[in-house]
């Protein structure tokens, strides 16, 4: 037993020092990525893809057949992989390890090793490692790529993209199903992605991939999640649905005229698909996405009886698939494909090549940089030949006359189109303004920069048809072949105005629709992770709205208990004691105004440490005029007593008789414009101020003045303050004032504050004169009564 025990110790021992000393111990890497690929350790991410693309480009197995080409291929792409990917190139480099499928830089060599030497790997629990599957492996997405290449490419054909990560059981249990679906789709034309999460999270969150597996479909850069069972049959269908619904369209015996003859509304030609079966094969489909801008599909079904009139018409074999090509001539076919095995390549080559109509219109600058190509110094020139003419029926005749002449004027060198001049008018101003001619006329032109800049020559006596026009415009363009400098004319081109272009209206409503459909989806299946902050702004919006409906009904409830109250129930004044502090800082009730004293105890609160922004209106008075005066004040300033900022104060100036002389002393220009007539005439007489309102700002050390008005029999003096007396100049103001002075005995107190109402809107609207003082005069000293 001691020798089993010394044994398996040993075994225990030499397993640890396997496992932690690993690294001098085991076998390089299998191959070296920077050597495969013949980089060094710093190159670019540029110079790695460009050295890639030419070794793929040698290595594929369908070109090279060499025994071992299969096998480099592999490790060219896996290489590419490694290099490509800036996480996966720094493990390699630190940690010299080529399996991208585990982080390297959290566990060290020596436990991979005892890891490895155990077989603890996912092929002995039967877990393959899908993420490193070749057919996966050279699916794999990174961001730059998707933003840089698959983005943009999604606009021609659709992608069908996995979210996957390691150790992911669920994964592998849809492996199967999703290899069969990347063998049957991807020769179609479906584009194919594979994500993983771990290694490429900054592409999932921007894809809106939050757990694994999920599959996605990826069409005008616009993102849709699979949400069905991963079947294959429900995988081709959701890259059906991702489709438009109206790329190609059924033609039958009763329209294909129609659907041929439509080529000249919309500018483009029509391609006509023959096959026998009742449903449009994702081929085709997937041929007019890509060509939707150029090739206008439809579909002829062979087995239906309302298909045999058309078929006899063009004479199709019912026995292999048949595409016909249409472009200005309806009765006969501009090219011809049938084959029993239709491959997109051959598809794809057949509809690239045939793409523009032979004389197009130039609706877009898109047609027109496609059509008209900037010249390129290692390449043969190519002129464009333009027809500027007008869409009337007097132009018929003309642009027949130049499609003929293209017809019969095959040239590589020379594409031929046409504009109307009313809708690209910019363009044709610009052609035309230096011979000051009017379409229909002939323009030779050479594009020299793709900012627009062209050189151009008019056709001499324009363009009518003739005969005669078309031999002029055969020997001008053999002369242009010949000698390029014939373009005599420079001109910058404006950009061309888009005649398919929806309306924004259109392009809003559609916009619209697909945001509501989405959301729709996304909230059918409880996408919640993408729809929380859309739903947070939801009812974020729904409760300020709830709130602000809530605060309004109670203000309007207690806005209408004042109004309720009788007409002749006058607002109550609450007078307070000298010895009392005062309160007009609180809010004033509804059904009363509250007027304090303002004494040497309330002064200080009242006045000088008044709260920043609150103004406190002050009501001159004296003992014989103050329950007069505080009656006819209440109901005056009643309707400004909701006000949280004005206070209510009165001053009885039998008491403090010097405080308004001091204060008029501090402030000059508050003064009346007749003010020293008088005191020369009145030397002896005191200035009466009863019936005068102040609004005193505390804080910023300014007030503003209300002087008596006298109405009855001397209404037409109106209300004198200090813009009035501005207004009205010394003279008027004097005799006023005396007239004022001489029957004030014979008028009633109250009607001194008629006009209060009106100047208290002026304070509130702050338009009032404004009289600054250094420092408030005090309050300490009181008058002895008499």
């Amino acid at each position: 037993m001691g020798g089993w025990s010394m044994f398996v110790t040993c075994c225990v021992w030499a397993i640890l020092l396997l496992a932690l000393f690993g690294d001098s111990l085991a076998s390089a890497p299998e191959f070296d990525p920077y050597k495969v690929l013949g980089v060094s350790k710093h190159a670019s991410q540029d110079e790695i893809k460009k050295v890639y693309k030419k070794l793929v480009r040698e290595w594929h197995p369908d070109k090279n057949k060499s025994p071992g080409a299969e096998d480099m291929f592999i490790k060219i792409t896996k290489s590419y992989e490694i290099l490509s990917n800036e996480e996966r190139r720094s493990n390699y480099d630190r940690f010299g390890q080529m399996d991208e499928n585990q982080n390297f830089a959290r566990a060290p060599q020596g436990f991979r090793h005892f890891h490895d030497s155990f077989y603890f790997d996912e092929s002995f629990f039967h877990f393959p490692r899908t993420s490193g599957d070749f057919t996966d492996s050279k699916h794999h997405l990174h961001y730059n790529q998707y933003i840089s290449e698959v983005l943009p490419d999604s606009f021609k054909r659709p992608y069908l993209i996995k979210i996957t990560s390691e150790w992911c059981f669920t994964c592998i249990h849809i492996e199967p199903v999703w290899k069969d679906t990347v063998l049957e789709l991807e020769p179609l034309g479906v584009g194919i992605g594979v994500v993983d999460i771990g290694y490429e999270r900054q592409l999932a969150n921007h894809l809106g991939a939050h757990r694994t597996p999920s599959i996605l479909g990826l069409i005008n850069g616009k993102v849709t999640f699979f949400h069905y069972a991963v079947v294959r049959e429900h995988l081709r269908q959701f890259v059906e649905s991702l489709l438009p619904q109206k790329l190609v369209e059924k033609v039958t015996d009763n329209s294909y005229l129609e659907f041929l003859n439509s080529w000249h509304e919309e500018n483009k030609p029509r391609v006509l698909m023959f096959d026998v079966a009742s449903n449009i094969p994702l081929l085709y489909k997937l041929t007019a996405f890509a060509f939707k801008d150029y090739v206008q599909f439809g579909y002829v079904d062979m087995g239906l009886t309302e298909t045999s009139k058309v078929v006899q018409r063009f004479n199709i074999n019912t026995y292999a698939p048949t595409m016909l090509l249409f472009k200005e001539n309806t009765d006969k076919p501009a090219d011809v494909i049938q084959a029993r095995g239709m491959k997109k390549q051959i598809i794809d080559e057949f509809v690239s090549n045939n793409r523009f109509l032979l004389v197009p219109r130039l609706v877009n600058q898109k047609f027109f940089d496609e059509l008209c190509p900037v010249k390129q110094f290692h390449r043969r020139r190519k002129y464009c030949v333009l027809l500027v003419t007008g869409e009337g029926e007097q132009f018929v005749s003309v642009n027949e006359a130049f499609f003929d002449f293209a017809s019969s004027n095959t040239k590589e060198v020379v594409r031929f189109a046409y504009v109307y001049q009313k809708q690209q008018q910019p363009l044709c101003d610009t052609l035309l303004k230096k011979e000051d001619t009017t379409p229909p006329q002939v323009i030779l032109l050479e594009r020299r920069s793709a900012t627009g800049r062209v050189l151009y020559r008019t056709v001499t006596d324009g363009w009518n048809g003739s005969d005669d026009d078309k031999h002029r415009l055969h020997e001008q363009l053999e002369i242009l072949q010949r000698d390029p400098s014939y373009l005599t004319h420079d001109a910058m081109l404006p950009e061309l105005n888009n005649e398919f272009a929806s309306m924004f209206l259109i392009q809003w409503i559609n916009a619209a629709y697909d945001y509501l459909a989405q959301f729709y989806f996304d909230l059918l299946y409880s996408n919640w992770r993408e729809m929380m902050p859309v739903l947070s702004l939801i009812f974020s919006a729904l409760f300020i709205l709830f709130g602000t409906v809530i605060i309004q009904a109670f203000s309007d409830a207690g806005e209408e208990k004042p109004a309720k109250q009788k007409a002749t129930d006058p607002p109550k004044t609450a007078e307070s004691s000298p010895g009392q502090e005062s309160t007009s800082s609180r809010p004033p009730k509804k059904n009363f105004v509250e007027v304090t004293e303002l004494t040497d105890i309330t002064y200080m609160s009242n006045l000088v440490r008044l709260k920043p922004g609150h103004i406190n209106v002050v009501l001159i008075l004296t003992d014989a005029s103050k329950q007069v005066l505080l009656r006819k004040f209440a109901k005056e300033v009643y309707s400004f007593s909701g006000s949280q900022t004005l206070h209510y104060s009165f001053l009885n100036v039998d008491k403090h008789s010097q405080w308004m002389d001091s204060l008029m002393e501090s402030a000059p220009d508050a003064r009346p414009s007749d003010y020293l007539d008088e005191e020369e005439d009145t030397t002896s007489d005191k200035s009466d101020y009863t019936g005068h309102v102040l609004a005193l700002n505390g804080h910023k050390k300014y007030f503003c003045i209300f002087r008596p008005v006298f109405t009855g029999e001397e209404a037409e003096c109106g209300r004198w303050s200090d813009e009035d007396a501005a207004k009205a100049g010394p003279s008027r103001a004097s005799r006023s004032r005396s007239s004022s002075r001489q029957k004030a005995t014979t008028l009633e107190i109250h009607h001194k504050l008629d006009r209060l109402g009106l100047w208290m809107e002026r304070l509130m609207e702050g338009t009032l004169p404004r009289h600054y003082v250094p420092a408030w005069p005090s309050l300490d000293t009181i008058t002895p009564q008499k």
